[in-house]
Formats: C-alpha cells, structure tokens, sequence
C-alpha cells in the first residue's frame, strides 16, 4: 500500500473561526474528525494535528510565511483513486467555499531504501 499526506487548506479567516469557537462548536467539530477517523479504520496511518507557527526557510534564512495549509493526515491506499475516495465529501470542505484538500502521495526512493534497508 502507498501513503498519502493530506493536506488541508483554508483561508486565515477560517482558522480565526476556530480560534475563537465556543466549548460546544468546537467539540462538535472534534466529534466530526472523530467519526471520520472510525470510519477510515486501519487506512488511518497518522490523524495529524492542526499546523501553525509558520516559517519559510531560503537561503537567506527563516522568515515568517503565511500559509493556507491549517492540518494534515497521513493515509495509506492502493491507489491514489482510493485515497481520494476516503476525502471525497470531507467535511472541511463545508467550512468556507475557499477550503480545499490537497493529496500527495508519497514516492519511493529506491537508492535510499535501499540503503537502509541493506
């Protein structure tokens, strides 16, 4: 089976939402991810965490970089159809018209696998 990373993406305004959301909302926005995660069974590789405290890093050092990627998911699938099929309907795509998901599968590098694993 491969592994996917999810990514989550939302404009500022969202995360603001949250941060600021009442006992109630925001365990109601737990018992979502909650079902979620049952519902995927052993395709849950890593429930992940919300992401924050950004930095871009260049050449010339680490700097403050915004971002719209707010959490991600570790996955794993036959193909990336399948992975695809585990978000389709997500509900994070229902907290503003500007949220999205991004899937990325991870691919193998034969040279360093092979290194370890000899």
């Amino acid at each position: 089976m491969a592994r996917f990373i999810v990514l989550y993406r939302a404009p500022q305004e969202v995360a603001e939402r949250f941060a600021t959301a009442t006992p109630e909302q925001a365990q109601a926005g737990v018992r979502l991810w909650t079902d979620w995660f049952t519902r995927l069974g052993p395709a849950l590789i890593d429930p992940g965490r919300p992401l924050g405290n950004t930095r871009t890093v260049t050449r010339d050092g680490a700097m403050d970089g915004p971002t719209e990627v707010i959490g991600m998911t570790i996955l794993q699938a036959d193909t990336m159809d399948d992975a695809l099929a585990m978000v389709h309907g997500h509900h994070h795509l229902q907290w503003s018209e500007a949220c999205t998901i991004t899937v990325l599968e991870e691919l193998p590098i034969p040279e360093v696998e092979a290194g370890i694993a000899g």
